[in-house]
Formats: C-alpha cells, sequence, structure tokens
C-alpha cells in the first residue's frame, strides 16, 4: 500500500464494528454520567493559541498541533490556532466566559478527540478520545466522592469488572515530606520521582531522590516507607504532622464515602502519587486486572481552573482511559455484527423492497442483495461475507405460495415461513 492511502501517523481509521463498539462504550459512559447529573459539554477542536500556549508546562506545549494563520494572512507562517490538547483548557474557558450564567456547582462531562503532536508509538496516537469529568464550585468531600462513585459505575457499565481505586492525597504526601525534613522548594520534584516507582523500581527511584539533594538515608526511608505493603508505618508519620493529619482525614473521609462501593474497591495506597502538581487534595488511579497502566484517575485540582485563565473556584475530576480499554476488549474480541437478515433477489424485486422496509419498521437490520447475479450461490456467499444471522428467499415461488424460505447462515438449516410471520419468527430466533 502506497503512503497516500495510509492514515496520517499516529491516526486510525475505524472500520464498521469498531466505529459501533467504540459508539456504544462512549455512549454507555455518557449514560452514567448524565445518570449522576452531569451535563454534556463540547468545545471546538481547536482553540486560540494563546489560550492554550503556557497552560501544560514546557515540554508538553511543544506537543501542540498548532494552526497557520490563513487566507491573506498565510504568508505570515504564523500560527494563531491550535487543535485541543486536552478537555481541561477548554473547561476553564468555558467557565471564564459563560460564569454566573452556569449553574453552581458546574458539573460537566467531555468525551471526544484531543491531539498531540507526540511521537507516535504503540499505544500512544496523536488524535486520541478523552472521557473527562469534572465538578467546578464545590469544596466539599461529597463531591469526590461522587466522581469515584461514576467513575466506578461507569467502567463496570463497558465490561472492566475487577478494579480497585488507590487513593492518596497531595497534602498527605507534602506533608510526609515535611516529616522526612525535605524542604519545600524540592517538594513538586522529589514527588515527580516517587511517582516512577512502579516504572524504574526503589533503587532507581532513591538514586534519583539523592541527586535532586535528598540525603542518602532520608531517600532509603522515605521509599521504603512509602513503596511498603501496609499503609501503616504512613499513617503513623502522617500522624505526628498538622499538613500530613488534614491529608490523611482527606483520605479516610474518601474512604468512608465510598464505603458502599463493593469491598476493597477503593484503597489507601501511599505509593500511589501522581507527579502532576496541579493536585492540591485527594488523588486516585484506577488499576484493573489484565489492563496495562491505570485505566483511570483523578483527583481535586483547587486552583487549576485560575492558573488556565478562569475564575478561582475549586475543582475535582476524573478520566477513563477509554482507550486503553478499548484496545484491549478489541484483543479480546471474536464477534463482529452482522445483518440480522439479507434478503436475496430472486425475482419480483418490488415485492422485495416492501419486505425489507416491513422488516426494517419492525427494528430488524436489514441488507437487499444490490448485485446483478441471479445464482443463488453467489448471493448467499455474500450474506455471509456480511455476517447475516439469516437470509432470506422471496422469489417468485415464495410470493405466489405467501411464504418465505429462512436460511440459517451458521447451521444452513432452511425453515418455510408464513410471509406475515416472517418478522416475529426472526425476532424470536435472534433474541435465542
Amino acid at each position: 500500500m502506497g503512503q497516500a492511502a495510509q492514515a496520517p501517523s499516529g491516526t486510525r481509521d475505524f472500520l464498521a464494528d469498531e466505529v459501533r463498539r467504540r459508539k456504544a462504550v462512549l455512549d454507555t459512559v455518557a449514560g452514567v454520567f448524565e445518570k449522576y447529573g452531569f451535563d454534556p459539554l463540547e468545545t471546538p477542536a481547536f482553540e486560540r493559541l494563546d489560550v492554550l500556549t503556557g497552560k501544560y508546562g514546557e515540554e508538553a506545549s511543544q506537543l501542540l498541533f498548532k494552526i497557520m494563520r490563513r487566507g491573506v494572512h498565510e504568508a505570515s507562517g504564523q500560527a494563531d490556532l491550535a487543535l485541543r490538547y486536552d478537555h481541561t483548557v477548554p473547561l476553564a474557558r468555558v467557565m471564564g466566559t459563560y460564569g454566573a450564567k452556569l449553574p453552581a456547582p458546574y458539573k460537566r462531562y467531555a468525551i471526544g478527540p484531543v491531539w498531540r503532536a507526540d511521537r507516535p508509538q504503540e499505544g500512544r496516537f496523536r488524535e486520541f478520545v478523552q472521557c473527562d469529568i469534572d465538578t467546578v464550585g464545590s469544596t466539599s468531600a461529597l463531591a469526590d466522592a461522587e466522581i469515584v462513585w461514576a467513575i466506578s459505575e461507569g467502567l463496570e457499565a463497558i465490561g472492566v469488572d475487577d478494579f480497585r481505586f488507590l487513593v492518596n492525597s497531595r497534602e498527605a504526601l507534602h506533608g510526609l515530606l515535611e516529616v522526612y525534613g525535605i524542604a519545600p522548594a524540592l517538594g513538586d520534584a522529589v514527588l515527580a520521582t516517587l511517582d516512577k516507582l512502579d516504572k524504574i523500581g526503589n533503587e532507581a527511584v532513591v538514586k534519583e531522590l539523592v541527586e535532586r539533594g535528598v540525603t542518602p538515608a532520608t531517600a532509603e526511608d522515605l521509599v521504603s516507607d512509602v513503596a511498603a505493603d501496609s499503609p501503616d508505618r504512613i499513617r503513623e508519620k502522617l500522624d505526628s504532622a498538622e499538613r500530613g493529619k488534614h491529608g490523611l482525614a482527606q483520605i479516610d473521609r474518601l474512604l468512608e464515602l465510598t464505603a458502599g462501593l463493593p469491598e476493597g474497591r477503593v484503597t489507601f495506597a501511599p505509593r500511589m502519587v501522581r507527579g502532576l502538581d496541579y493536585y492540591t487534595g485527594p488523588i486516585w488511579e484506577v488499576e484493573a486486572a489484565g489492563y496495562p497502566g491505570s485505566v483511570a484517575a483523578g483527583g481535586r485540582y483547587d486552583h487549576l481552573v485560575a492558573s488556565l485563565g478562569g475564575p478561582d473556584v475549586p475543582a475535582c475530576g476524573g478520566s477513563i482511559g477509554v482507550e486503553r480499554i478499548l484496545a484491549v476488549q478489541a484483543a479480546q474480541r471474536t464477534e463482529r455484527r452482522g445483518l440480522d437478515v439479507a434478503l436475496t433477489v430472486l425475482g419480483g424485486e418490488e415485492a422485495v423492497m416492501r419486505l425489507a422496509a416491513e422488516l426494517r419498521a419492525e427494528g430488524l437490520r436489514v441488507g437487499t442483495y444490490l448485485g446483478t447475479s441471479m445464482k443463488l450461490g453467489k448471493q448467499l456467499k455474500w450474506a455471509n461475507d456480511q455476517n447475516a444471522r439469516f437470509a432470506l428467499l422471496y422469489g417468485h415461488n415464495e410470493q405466489a405460495a405467501g411464504e418465505v424460505t429462512l436460511r440459517n447462515m451458521e447451521s444452513g438449516e432452511q425453515t418455510q415461513v408464513p410471509l406475515a410471520d416472517t418478522a416475529a419468527y426472526l425476532r424470536r430466533a435472534l433474541d435465542g
């Protein structure tokens, strides 16, 4: 295949079965979010460049897909727009644009593609779907808990069964650093390093901490405590400092408010850090059996909206990693959806078209043979290529007798059915 015939690097074409499967998953998640009282928000695929610039940090800002000026300004070679990098900055812009017109608190979900000028590799794309849910304008722990409940139900609804939320708190983590005597100026860098525990291991994290200015003894003790299987050691440490106590209280309150979820679904995990420094309170990630990495993540980010240009309001939210989930489920999936019934055309085309319309009116997915061959064998091959459950023969003989012949495409069994009973018979057979 020539390069011109391929999708651009880092993007994908989705054929019929994949489109339907993806749509079903996204619609299911949206339905769950709606049930929790979150409203949909759709924003443009691109934003003004000045809205996005400087909002993600130096490294991430290099990944913006910039759009060059157009028309009479094309020769300038300058960009004034960029494809959206995520759904969070557009949310902040919406808060700034509409302000008091929005409900307080404002609960919204956003499901749609985002774009990043990243280097494509397995599992990493330049265009992919993000599935976000956020509450802006509430400091209540109920808001954090509601996000966890909604994400949990959303994961279950799309077929992720064995999973758990690993909960921590940025307040608790900064309180822990105080207990270990680590200077506040090093705090965010130290937490970013601790976030690599599962990726590079304890020894490499200790080494990097020392390189950042932490004493070897402190680095070893910190990593040992954070990586311990039981959180008891960390609880003791946190209980010895005010900031630590505050963070621990945030964690325990979230655990209390989600106690109605299945046992073990939400648990305190000191090693779960999330190295993004905009988080201000409870944080969490979701690990699921059979899925690499995390399948969802989120937390509280009380000042992020202001830093992105919106009002200074509290906020919390989360995101389901639908692309990661869809990729695993696609690898496991063997079935593909086809036609409920494939109508052959063996004569009496007007009668065939009327029958097709009647069956579609009953909610069946019907395809009519559009080729030129009148050979039954060729038409049955077409029905098989369409992955049809049944082929329907309705030629001159059947039309004269007021019946149809239904062929089960899996077993090859054929059954004569009165014309008036066709839809009911097919419905029973398909449901059974």
